[in-house]
């Protein structure tokens, strides 16, 4: 199994891991505005990682359909600051960061992020891949067509599954072009995707091992689960972890989820469940 550098820490896959989600965005779509303050912020950070967490994927950019675009200046005005009191109070965190901008990366490894976690792959910034590349941080790529303003409209696919793994494909061979060594691939549940197509694409994780590299897979609170059960995020704890079991059954390698303690739950019942009984 795949495992990747993180600042000289080895994390190897073989067991699967869980990120946790702190958006610093005043729009996103399940927890936008919860962590005003550095109070709100330490604890919630604290608390995903007393609950398991190995990751904390900070975003300050909103990439829910139709959210707001804001200047690259303020993404890195709400983000560096939040990198610099979760590291000064955890220095041994994990910090992915959830941008498809060229600075913002730049700015955050050097503020001491460990990864970087872009919706994009790379097509949003031509600048993006030369400089994780060159910062030599692990990449998460993902798939999505258009832009978080113009995804809902971009559905059309001759075949669903074999255009997301071509996409993936073509991007970890240009990251990889560029002496980008660690990728983690994401096929972009609830990006461009209809929820018949997010539930096609979560049946059909398992296809994606074939690019031989760990993924992640983000389903947490999604529309995929409210609308489909009538509810809104608030209550979407419960379909996410029936959603997230799956996800591990067909090989994710990382759950991205706002509810750190279930996730782990999960995990540790999925491998109950696949653990070799003598």
């Amino acid at each position: 199994m795949a495992s990747i550098n993180c600042k000289g820490t080895l994390i190897d896959f073989e067991s699967p891991k869980v990120m946790g989600i702190l958006n610093v965005t005043p729009d996103s779509f399940y927890d936008g505005g919860s962590y005003k303050n550095e109070k709100d912020i330490l604890d919630q950070a604290e608390k995903m990682l007393d609950d398991g967490a190995t990751f904390i994927d900070v975003g300050a950019y909103s990439s829910r359909p139709d959210a707001q675009d804001i200047h690259v200046e303020e993404e890195c005005n709400r983000l560096i600051p939040v990198v610099e009191l979760l590291l000064k109070n955890f220095p041994e965190v994990l910090l992915s960061i959830d941008t498809f901008r060229s600075k913002v990366a730049q700015e955050a490894v050097k503020a001491g992020a460990a990864l970087i976690n872009d919706i994009s792959a790379g097509l949003l910034d031509p600048e993006m891949l030369p400089t994780v590349a060159k910062l030599q941080v692990p990449y998460i790529l993902m798939h999505m067509r258009g832009t978080p303003q113009t995804m809902k409209g971009l559905t059309d696919y001759d075949n669903l599954i074999k255009e997301v793994l071509f996409y993936l494909s073509e991007r970890v061979a240009a990251a990889r072009a560029l002496g980008l060594n660690d990728i983690i691939i994401d096929p972009g549940l609830g990006f461009a995707k209809t929820i018949a197509q997010n539930y096609e694409l979560l049946h059909a994780t398992e296809k994606l091992q074939i690019l031989d590299l760990p993924i992640l897979i983000g389903l947490s609170r999604k529309s995929m689960i409210t609308k489909t059960l009538g509810i809104d995020a608030k209550s979407a704890l419960n379909g996410t972890t029936a959603l997230n079991m799956v996800a591990l059954q067909k090989g994710a390698s990382i759950l991205r989820v706002h509810d750190v303690k279930e996730a782990v739950e999960t995990v540790r019942l999925y491998q109950a469940l696949n653990a070799e009984f003598l």
